[in-house]
């Protein structure tokens, strides 16, 4: 970890040349010009950027959601102990160096100099804070997940935690790099503890409730179960983060406006404010875009894509991803609980088809259930194929050989829906005679989050970029509904596999307990995967340039810079 503090350092010294070079070019110009061009040049270098998005945050609680839309902004406002560049390499974020010291203990080296928003100074006791709160049972957060198998954060120094863990657990800076994993500084946590305690009626200090929720027992489930339904109420409306952008206001469903963090110390950066706008229709945010109200469009579809590409100051920014838009069936509910039904209809979806047809090939085909540049995908395995026949003679195996009626639910997007339509019309040549529902993204997630569907349409983005994060979620019994698995899919097979994936020290055996875990979820079908989608956004490029787009879809801002 040493090379990151001499990039570091590296860089610190070029941006000093450089500075020094900048600034005697623009003295020597402004002492011919009167110094009026000096001002001009300082005011023509920041601006204020507004990303129209198609679905608003969810929340702004780093441990409040495990949405895009909350992630893309979210990520503007808090830094993580490990970063991800827009190439999805790990680099050093809060924590400048980190190595696991032991095959359970990690030791992260901290930074130095950093404040919060609200003026705090960062320190160890902001990492050990957010950490615990985020296994807390009383926020039963959806990503508890991704930090459960830590067991301690040690304070080692103002400037230095070790994190350890249950088990050897080789992704931990990667789970740690997760937007989720965004750092809040102690003195909010408390507040909002504290604000819970007082909202719920129960007499105790949030220190109290510390040592109450060390000791455990009768009491402590009893404030927990009081307090839960309070918990992030202060967090979500006034998040206090490291990163370049401090929340200035908040309209739910409308807009998030962050303003430039001066005291930042992750580096320049150019713009006064960034607006991230809800424009849900995608026919509305290109408008927008086209007629210079908007810098960047976000979720572009491929059928609008050539609309930007064709724009006279417009330009189509489109990525590959990590991510898998899936079929799901809920197997608790007839006629899903029959295996054969599901295999069926995995084998009745021509993939190919819908890249080309729908996604006009801005995606590749998807037949695993993790995209083919996350670690532990297994290559060897056929995966699900397209093959009418063998789907017809599933079904005439199965408890329903006629077929049967069933509703598939989608979120409120065009191409979703054109994807399903495909699917409808794919099934009825099996009998089956299906319904589309549509409905809004919160609705959508909040009733199969509950298990009400009997089949849907979703997508998941392989964050950390390692099949644990990619399968355990959404396959893992201990994740049921809202946390991931909303097929509601239990097998103690792959239950097993994947407890290996994540407990395993060896690589090797790691990849070959996910390649055990691919095998059931193909054979089981608990979802059909359609396509590893590519992730777009729209730029106005007569305004700004060095927006970037990674491959979760993050719209990256680092970079950019405006145009007079």
């Amino acid at each position: 970890m040493r090379k990151y503090l001499m990039l570091s350092l590296m860089g610190v010294l070029i941006l000093v040349l450089a500075a020094c070079a900048d600034d005697s070019a623009v003295d020597e110009q402004a002492a011919e010009d009167g110094g009026d061009d000096d001002a001009a040049t300082e005011e023509s270098a920041s601006g204020d950027i507004i990303v129209a998005m198609q679905d608003d945050a969810v929340s702004l609680d780093p441990h409040g959601s495990n949405d895009s839309a909350s992630s893309q902004v979210r990520q503007n406002i808090y830094e993580s102990l490990v970063s991800q560049n827009p190439d999805m390499e790990l680099v050093p974020g809060l924590a400048e160096e980190w190595e696991a010291v032991e095959d359970d203990v990690w030791n992260f080296q901290l930074r130095e100099g950093t404040t919060f928003h609200s003026g705090e100074e960062f320190t160890a006791e902001d990492v050990k804070a957010t950490l615990e709160r985020v296994g807390n049972e009383a926020v039963a957060s959806e990503v508890a997940f991704l930090f459960e198998m830590i067991t301690e954060v040690e304070v080692v120094g103002d400037y230095e935690v070790n994190i350890h863990t249950e088990y050897p657990f080789a992704p931990l800076p990667s789970h740690l790099a997760h937007n989720t994993g965004g750092i809040m500084s102690k003195s909010l946590i408390d507040e909002d503890y504290q604000n819970a305690l007082d909202e719920a009626g129960v007499d105790m200090t949030a220190d109290e409730y510390y040592e109450l929720r060390a000791e455990g027992g009768d009491e402590y489930e009893e404030v927990m179960d009081q307090i839960s339904e309070h918990v992030g109420n202060v967090i979500t409306s006034n998040p206090d983060g490291t990163d370049h952008g401090m929340l200035e206001e908040r309209n739910p469903g409308q807009d998030t406006v962050l303003t430039k963090f001066e005291d930042f110390q992750g580096g320049e950066r150019n713009f006064d404010s960034i607006t991230f706008r809800v424009i849900p229709e995608v026919s509305a945010r290109l408008a927008e875009h086209e007629t210079g109200g908007i810098q960047v469009a976000h979720n572009i579809d491929a059928s609008n894509a050539n609309r930007v590409t064709e724009g006279e100051n417009t330009e189509l920014i489109e990525q590959e991803s990590l991510r898998t838009d899936y079929l799901g069936f809920n197997v608790q509910k007839e006629p899903f609980d029959d295996v054969k039904v599901r295999q069926a209809i995995a084998h009745a979806i021509d993939r190919d088809a819908i890249v080309e047809g729908v996604y006009e090939g801005m995606g590749i085909s998807a037949t695993h259930p993790i995209p083919p540049d996350v670690w532990g995908y297994d290559d060897s395995l056929e995966g699900q194929q397209f093959d009418m026949d063998r789907a017809k003679e599933l079904l005439a195996e199965s408890d329903h050989p006629d077929g049967f009626e069933a509703e598939l639910w989608v979120r409120d997007d065009q191409m979703i829906v054109d994807t399903a339509l495909y699917i409808q019309e794919s099934l009825g040549e099996l009998g089956i005679d299906l319904s589309v529902e549509r409905m809004e993204w919160g609705a959508f997630l909040d009733r199969t989050g509950q298990g009400d569907q009997e089949m849907y349409l979703l997508g998941w983005t392989t964050v950390t970029a390692d099949a644990d994060y990619g399968l355990y979620a959404l396959h893992h019994s201990d994740n049921f509904g809202a946390v991931g698995n909303r097929s509601f899919y239990g097998n103690d097979e792959l239950d097993e596999a994947l407890d290996n994936g994540r407990t395993e020290s060896d690589e090797d055996a790691r990849a070959d307990a996910y390649s055990t875990a691919q095998e059931i979820i193909t054979e089981e079908a608990p979802i059909a995967p359609i396509v590893h989608s590519n992730f777009s956004i729209g730029v106005d490029t007569s305004q700004v340039e060095g927006v970037e787009l990674d491959a979760l879809g993050d719209v990256r801002l680092e970079n950019v810079t405006f145009n007079e």
